[in-house]
């Protein structure tokens, strides 16, 4: 075996064990782009995600794309599905559990049963070239995703086709990622279920509503760390769990009685109280702390209705009893007040009130863009950290794109 070939067994193993200690679905599905990316030196890629008889295009990276951004822009990109069938390259890779490495995907024979569809580099005017496609199979071979590279690159930077000699080190990374990604898949669903209870409180705690706000929630954090030069292997380890967390940041609702959490009129003070200790409640959830996704997930649920001047609830109480610890003239709780309040509360405040703001609901309509914008704006330095809103306005196109990648359910 070539030096070249056991350095890449190296990495691949050593990136194994750094994927296991991911535990979100779509930043694992990131991960594992990136990473199968970079070992064959290739410009971009996607991955798909089989669910029954369709494939979810689910991630794309672009490096030659992405470099004709300005600096500190993502790509933005737009999610599909498509019906498994071998028509289409990926299709056929998820129906037959084969490989395909396609030197040029513009000079497919004729005879293939798949073609290669050229929309995207028409209207993005990138060239896709060469194409590596591997199945994503579990143990026993049951296909869950396709993982497809595009465009491998020399030295100088020019595009080749992918070396077969590279096959073999790509299906073994696909077979680690397999396994690790079925793990995700789990705790996502059980994440789901959690939030499907609380969705029958609350039909406002919908599956998409948590994703786009958990999606809000770690671009903002992802610049907010930027700005104050976090280490990236720190930064990736706390927009793992912090994407987790914002997801469940009102599952307190599921003690709420349905008598007030689905009352049609106006809460009684004592009415709005109870309504109130979802907060303490969801981070008593969380309260035997046995990871640090433990920790921030009770962080989340206890203060993301916390204000920056003070003003939000629960406030200073005691988890365990909801009691106050620093209590006001009238006895009730102190809010927590600029940056008493942990960072992932101060951002999931703001992710979940701009997306309550945009969203129609049974009991409202949703706002027009420009009005919720006006209100994000307005409510900097009152009730939400004006270097978050800073960061959210500069992050608003992506922001955006997170709206389409979830819609709500018809």
């Amino acid at each position: 075996m070539k030096k070249n070939e056991v350095d890449k067994l190296r990495e691949i193993i050593r990136l194994g064990s750094e994927l296991v200690d991911i535990q979100d679905l779509d930043i694992l599905l990131e991960r594992i782009l990136r990473e199968a990316r970079m070992v064959v030196n290739a410009d971009a890629g996607s991955i798909y995600v089989r669910e029954g008889d369709e494939l979810i295009f689910s991630h794309v990276q672009n490096d030659t794309m992405q470099g004709q951004l300005p600096p500190g822009h993502k790509l933005i990109y737009s999610t599909f599905r498509v019906k498994i069938s071998p028509r289409s390259i990926s299709g056929y890779v998820a129906s037959t559990g084969e490989i395909l490495n396609i030197p040029d995907v513009y000079a497919i024979p004729g005879e293939e049963p798949y073609h290669f569809d050229s929309t995207y580099d028409t209207i993005s005017k990138y060239r896709t070239t060469s194409m590596l496609t591997v199945p994503l199979k579990t143990n026993r071979d049951d296909v869950v995703g396709v993982l497809q590279i595009i465009n491998a690159k020399d030295d100088a930077g020019d595009v080749i086709p992918f070396n077969a000699a590279d096959e073999p080190f790509v299906l073994h990374f696909a077979g680690i990622a397999s396994m690790i990604l079925q793990r995700a898949q789990m705790t996502r669903t059980l994440l789901l279920r959690m939030i499907s209870m609380a969705e029958l409180r609350d039909p406002k705690e919908t599956g998409a509503h948590v994703n786009r706000v958990a999606s809000y929630a770690v671009e903002i954090y992802e610049k907010w760390a930027v700005r104050r030069g976090m280490s990236a292997a720190e930064l990736e380890k706390n927009r793992d769990v912090l994407r987790m967390a914002a997801m469940l940041h009102d599952v307190g609702k599921v003690a709420i009685s349905d008598l007030i959490l689905k009352k049609p009129a106006k809460f009684t003070e004592e009415e709005y109280d109870i309504i109130k200790s979802h907060t303490y409640l969801g981070a008593r959830l969380f309260g035997e702390k046995q990871s640090v996704f433990d920790e921030v997930a009770s962080t989340v649920a206890l203060t993301h209705h916390e204000n920056w001047d003070g003003t939000g609830y629960p406030g200073h109480v005691d988890v365990a009893t909801g009691k106050p610890l620093i209590a006001d003239e009238r006895g009730r709780a102190t809010g927590l007040r600029g940056e008493e309040i942990s960072v992932f509360g101060r951002i999931v405040a703001l992710a979940d009130v701009y997306d309550a703001l945009s969203s129609k609901r049974v009991y409202k309509s949703a706002w027009d863009e420009d009005s919720v914008l006006d209100e994000i704006k307005k409510l900097g330095g009152s009730k939400f950290d004006p270097e978050l809103v800073e960061i959210f306005f500069e992050s608003i196109d992506f922001i955006r794109s997170i709206r389409r990648r979830y819609p709500d359910a018809d």
